[in-house]
């Protein structure tokens, strides 16, 4: 990925490094001479990185105090948090503790230490900034909103270098999370099954998670950031149907998706990357095609699966 130099000897932060993004993210900083920093909540792997592990929640004001005092970083990546696009109420609470609360926690601690450059990994469910008719259309994406209302504050008022990701529907290989789209489908048509969809009219920005590893660096690289928030995605839209369709080709033709057994969410929102405004801002713009992306994670899923890691 070519950014080794600027960040040897830097004490590098990481939340959610265990997570599918920071998982690829704490391996390009390794490679990249970082001094590196670990925080997740699930026991801490043996990746071969090497990194500093601590494993506690992020909603535990005292401790994330306690650990940035102690790793005193250079920079800092949060990732960290509850990834559920559901409309339940019972997600509520636990979308504000490990994705708001969280992040105010991370930030005040940040600013007491002096953190030079901290990026928040927001979402692409969240609003355009001005449109202030916007509903946020869940629980996740009000906290993610509300999080970054906090960081422009905290940049403004605190002069705390703080800047958001706005992260669209990244996929790639080791997304462990079986429920989401791309894995769900690509383990269906391994398996033989018929994947049960909605319509699939839905267009979505795709990006690969090397890319958005790209971006994210890069956020922590630019000396001048133009905007406040960049957005990390392709700058072009796929219907779900489309990239089905595509899984569908490289692993079983015969298999015919179930397209319409299962309801449209509310509130579905469509958005799509401004790459124009990423590549002016931090002079990064994505380089894997949907194509490319596809056929190299369906080969690792088929591949952990001859592993019987799945």
């Amino acid at each position: 990925m070519g950014m080794s130099s600027s960040f040897t000897g830097k004490t590098v932060l990481v939340t959610g490094a265990t997570g599918f993004i920071g998982t690829v993210l704490c391996r390009q900083l390794s490679l990249s001479g970082a001094i590196l920093h670990g925080i997740s909540r699930r026991s801490v792997p043996d990746n071969g990185c090497e990194v500093n592990w601590w494993q506690g929640d992020l909603a535990d004001n005292g401790w994330v105090q306690y650990v940035v005092e102690e790793a005193k970083p250079n920079i800092l990546f949060h990732l960290g948090s509850h990834v559920a696009g559901a409309r339940d109420i019972s997600l509520v609470l636990p979308t504000f503790n490990s994705n708001l609360f969280s992040t105010v926690n991370l930030l005040t601690a940040a600013a007491r230490v002096g953190c030079q450059r901290i990026i928040l990994a927001g979402s692409m469910e969240e609003p355009d900034y001005g449109d202030e008719v916007s509903v946020p259309s869940s629980p996740y994406a009000a906290a993610k909103w509300a999080a970054n209302a906090y960081a422009r504050m905290f940049r403004e008022l605190y002069g705390l270098s703080v800047y958001t990701a706005r992260i669209f529907m990244v996929y790639g290989p080791g997304q462990m999370d079986l429920k989401k789209l791309i894995p769900y489908v690509i383990l269906s048509l391994l398996n033989g099954k018929a994947p049960d969809l909605t319509s699939g009219h839905r267009q979505i920005d795709w990006v690969y998670v090397d890319d958005v590893v790209r971006g994210l660096m890069a956020m922590a690289n630019s000396s001048e950031i133009g905007n406040a928030r960049v957005d990390l995605g392709s700058g072009h839209f796929s219907t779900i149907k489309t990239v089905v369709e595509k899984l569908v080709n490289l692993i079983n033709p015969e298999i015919i998706p179930q397209f319409g057994t299962l309801p449209e969410r509310p509130l579905e929102q469509t958005r799509i990357a401004r790459i124009s405004d990423s590549k002016a801002s931090i002079g990064w713009e994505p380089s894997i095609s949907l194509d490319e992306g596809l056929a190299s994670t369906v080969s690792w899923y088929q591949k952990q699966m001859q592993l019987g890691q799945l």
